[in-house]
Order: C-alpha cells, then sequence, then structure tokens
C-alpha cells in the first residue's frame, strides 16, 4: 500500500480581452467536494510534469495549443478524507503554473466539474474555496500585471 503525497498541478488560466483585462476561468468542483476552484490534477505514473499540465489543461477546460508558463512556487495539503480510488494517499504536492487561453466556449469535464466562469481577479479570489489556490491566483495576477 502506498501512502503520502501524491504529486500534482496547480494551473490558473486566463484570458485577455481587447480592453487588456484579466479575467481568470475558475471551475465549480462536484467530485470529491463542493466549491470554486482553477484547473488542478495530479501526475500519472511516470508522466512529466508538463505533459500533465497540458493533460489536465485539455481534460478539464477542452482547450489545447495554449501558452504555458511555469512558477517557482510549490506546495501541498491534505485531503479532507481518504478516496478509495487514492489508497494510501492523504494529499497532494502541486507545482504552479498559468495557461494564456482565447476567451471563449469551454467544454467540462462533466464527472469533476459542474459549472464555469470568466471572471475577474477580485471575483476568483471571492469564489476560490481554499487558501493555498489564492495565494497561487495572486502570484499569477500580480506576474500578469507586471507583465502587461
Amino acid at each position: 500500500m502506498k501512502s503520502g503525497y501524491r504529486k500534482g498541478i496547480f494551473c490558473v488560466i486566463y484570458a485577455l480581452n481587447h480592453v487588456s483585462s484579466i479575467r481568470y476561468l475558475i471551475l465549480k468542483r462536484k467530485l470529491h467536494w463542493k466549491g470554486w476552484e482553477f484547473v488542478k490534477g495530479g501526475l500519472k505514473k511516470s508522466e512529466k510534469i508538463l505533459d500533465a499540465v497540458k493533460r489536465e489543461i485539455k481534460e478539464e477546460t477542452g482547450v489545447s495549443g495554449i501558452e504555458i508558463g511555469k512558477f517557482n512556487v510549490s506546495g501541498k495539503y491534505k485531503y479532507d478524507k481518504e478516496f478509495k480510488e487514492r489508497e494510501g494517499v492523504i494529499g497532494q504536492t502541486y507545482t504552479l503554473y498559468s495557461a494564456r487561453i482565447n476567451k471563449g466556449k469551454i467544454k467540462l469535464d462533466k464527472l469533476e466539474h459542474s459549472k464555469y466562469k470568466w471572471v475577474s481577479f477580485k471575483r476568483a479570489m471571492k469564489k476560490l474555496t481554499f487558501a493555498n489556490q489564492k495565494k497561487c491566483l495572486e502570484i499569477v495576477h500580480k506576474y500578469l500585471e507586471d507583465e502587461i
């Protein structure tokens, strides 16, 4: 039986509209817990981390061919309960990424999420469920503000 933390990624997805305002994609979670989040997930066995980022974005949004940024930010969190499909796993580590895509229709993974919204930074900060995701959003937002 394995135990410990599974390796994973966080990915803040954003779009820039014609007036240079940033919009963030948040997803309404329905599998394992309920609340708002951004794209995240675990690495598959022997999967490279960048491949996991691209796969999770594609699985959770239907979007591919995106511009990905990596941040020197990582962390971990514990699960509130054990999941039978993740026996012995007590939580997940993460490395932070961002992805710029064109704002538009998102094709959700209906098993994991019930809806999505494109929102401002302020609205995303109010909606996101967990403090570690809010902190990651702040990091990406500050970077983007400095770059735009």
